[in-house]
């Protein structure tokens, strides 16, 4: 038996691809033109906004056409989950991309994942309140300044809107722009600046190997260059009471908790609050200076970093070991305390185990996690 030339094998793959490309264009093209909607009506919290859209787009796509802006990331491909809506009605069957994205309880409510719901007929559906404030803003660069070897400090004055209400916690998605044959991604990042400062915003970003966004904030935006983002989004931030408080973050997970302290100051809020930052080696350990002053400025504030990878001969003279380890060291009995912690899903995990062992409440640990 004679194998065919490996041009006939390469010919026949190519085919094979071109057939089902133009099979799928063809099928977008059907979506798009031959099969027409006609208007269809996005009903949101039962009659509290009212929606007519052109059917066929994604509810995502539609509802940020009309300046309601779902949280996402993946730019509407399903895979990062962030933009889930209840839908009660219209919404069809729940696809093979949402199911694994989607607990028993959330499938019992029906929540999707806006980006794979198609608006084909009304729809009936429910989101947070504060989704309604969410805004597109586009801002001027200011600064990206250095904080550690891979984590910047970027800073944005705003031009449109000219300021920004949110809450010290909560977090924006900073929209890449096309470089390279990359996409244009919306990847979500806390705010570190002050609530009071309507005018600018700061994010601390960490580079990722290949990420498409911090690559395209550490290599290809300028000082000076516009950019846009959207928010506020997120409900990350203190309660209203006066519990002593347990702050943990790690890395670029700082952000949300230095804006909440420095909030904390301005507002004079006297409570109680030990910040443990995890942290590899003394180099990986920023605005520390600051944040012992802070311990001047607050009415009861101790920080505390703690380093896991310090060598030995190092004149370090602080807390060594994993931040779960020093949190039971520096605070055997927790009870009483409110947690928030920012950070890796992996520290954020083993911190929440320490503290409920250690006798906080699963109720009264708050976390962001950073993904």
């Amino acid at each position: 038996m004679t194998s065919l030339p490996w041009q006939q094998i390469l010919l026949s793959i190519g085919f094979l691809c071109a057939i089902g490309l133009t099979l799928s264009i063809l099928l977008i093209l059907a979506e798009k033109k031959i099969l027409n909607y006609g208007t269809c009506n996005i009903d949101i919290n039962n009659g509290d906004k009212n929606i007519p859209v052109e059917g066929g787009s994604s509810l995502l796509s539609s509802l940020a056409d009309n300046e309601i802006f779902i949280p996402s990331a993946c730019g509407g491909r399903g895979t990062c989950a962030y933009c889930k809506v209840q839908v009660n009605s219209g919404g069809g069957i729940t696809g093979p991309i949402e199911i694994p994205y989607l607990s028993k309880d959330e499938l019992e409510k029906n929540v999707r994942l806006s980006c794979q719901v198609k608006v084909r007929k009304d729809l009936e559906i429910t989101i947070p309140e504060e989704l309604f404030s969410v805004k597109k803003f586009k801002a001027r660069v200011t600064e990206k300044k250095s904080l550690t070897h891979d984590i910047i400090e970027f800073k944005m004055e705003l031009i449109s809107p000219a300021d920004i209400d949110y809450k010290a916690g909560q977090y924006v998605q900073l929209e890449s722009e096309k470089y390279k044959g990359r996409d244009s991604v919306n990847r979500a990042y806390s705010v570190s600046s002050i609530p009071s400062d309507k005018n600018n915003i700061e994010l601390m970003i960490r580079k990722v190997p290949d990420g498409i966004c911090t690559t395209w904030v550490f290599d290809h935006v300028k000082t000076g260059q516009e950019v846009a983002f959207s928010g506020p989004y997120g409900d990350f931030g203190l309660t209203d009471n006066d519990a002593p408080i347990i702050f943990v973050a790690g890395g670029s997970g700082m952000a949300p908790i230095w804006s909440i302290l420095r909030d904390m100051k301005e507002k004079n809020i006297n409570r109680k609050a030990i910040y443990f930052f995890g942290a590899l080696t003394e180099k990986d350990l920023f605005y520390t200076e600051e944040l012992m002053s802070l311990e001047k400025d607050l009415h009861d504030f101790k920080y505390i970093p703690a380093l896991s990878n310090e060598p030995d001969k190092s004149s370090w003279q602080g807390e060594r070991g994993l931040v779960t380890d020093v949190l039971k060291r520096q605070i055997p009995d927790m009870a009483g305390f409110e947690a928030y912690l920012c950070g890796s899903p992996g520290m954020i995990d083993a911190c929440v185990e320490v503290m409920k062992e250690s006798g906080i409440p699963e109720s009264d640990i708050f976390f962001d996690k950073f993904a």
